[in-house]
């Protein structure tokens, strides 16, 4: 496993790092999580993303029983707020930064995160409220680094203007091979001011593991077929045009010896502004297999060959 800094920040994060949105907010036994989150200490992740609102606060109280087992000083755990919680307790307010992180920490069983992540912007809280809150916590040690995720290039650079508080160190955006927006404006303001890319759904939610087929019924031990997993499943990433163009990658990733998860995986790190690419397991098995993308280079003539295929169905996904 290869490591990179995240942003300006003094962390230093896997190039893959283990995600909890579904699989550990009651998508699969906890038994099986508990697995899952072994194998990735044993391949080198060290990084660790998650978020009040997976399960309302299931995935934190699993991570936080499972991370029992590892010395505190051995792994870097993220976490965000801003989604309801209940009918009163949502957004990015004082209080509220005050109070879903306590209650995070107590989910976690630690002292504090690593990494603390506004989950999207709060359009009805004053940006400086957010973060003056942010900054106090870490000022209490209760949070090392502070990040957001999915902020549009006006909403950050407004929080850059803002003077005498922390700086973001990370953005979390959507960013996959069908999946390119944030490469225009998001990546370039965020390189100029030391702030680092976690990017979720690499994968495309698994679309680009080539496990969908065109015109057929996902497989049923797949997250697209699962209940509990596929409520925010993209049909558009599932549309036979966009099936039919991932189909075309097999033989690309055969070609150089790459699983077609491990060929997503290192077409996102191949991009030096991202810090970390966040997966999702249920099975140990898909952890082993993603990590062997960490370090591996691609050729100029193998991400021509990418854009060939996958040109079209970029050009008309929605905006």
């Amino acid at each position: 496993m290869k490591y990179r800094q995240l942003g300006s920040s003094e962390l230093r994060v896997s190039e893959l790092a283990l995600g909890s949105w579904l699989t550990y907010a009651g998508g699969v036994e906890q038994a099986q999580a508990n697995t899952c989150i072994h194998q990735a200490f044993d391949v080198g992740i060290n990084f660790l993303d998650t978020a009040n609102i997976y399960g309302y606060g299931a995935a934190e109280s699993l991570l936080g029983e499972v991370l029992q087992d590892f010395p505190r000083s051995s792994y870097i755990l993220a976490t965000k707020l801003y989604f309801p919680m209940n009918e009163t307790d949502r957004g990015l307010s004082a209080a509220q930064v005050s109070k879903q992180l306590d209650a995070s920490l107590k989910r976690l069983r630690t002292d504090y995160v690593d990494l603390y992540q506004c989950h999207r912007y709060d359009a009805n809280t004053p940006l400086e409220e957010t973060l003056e809150a942010l900054t106090k916590s870490v000022l209490q040690g209760k949070i090392r680094y502070i990040g957001f995720s999915e902020w549009s290039p006006t909403q950050i650079q407004a929080a850059l203007n803002v003077p005498n508080v922390e700086r973001f160190v990370s953005s979390q955006p959507q960013y996959s091979m069908l999946w390119q927006k944030p490469e225009t404006e998001v990546f370039p303001l965020c390189a100029a001011n030391g702030i680092g890319q976690i990017v979720w759904s690499p994968l495309a939610q698994g679309i680009l593991t080539g496990k969908y087929q065109p015109g057929r019924l996902p497989p049923e031990d797949s997250r697209a077929a699962s209940k509990k997993m596929n409520v925010f499943f993209n049909n558009e990433l599932r549309s036979d045009r966009v099936l039919r163009a991932v189909q075309q990658l097999k033989p690309i990733a055969e070609g150089i010896g790459l699983t077609m998860a491990q060929l997503a995986l290192v077409w996102v790190l191949r991009d030096t502004r991202v810090s970390s690419a966040i997966i999702g397991a249920s099975r140990p098995e898909q952890i082993v297999d993603n990590a062997a993308a960490s370090g591996v280079q691609l050729e100029d003539d193998v991400l021509a060959a990418i854009d060939q295929v996958l040109a079209p169905v970029i050009q008309a996904m929605p905006v």
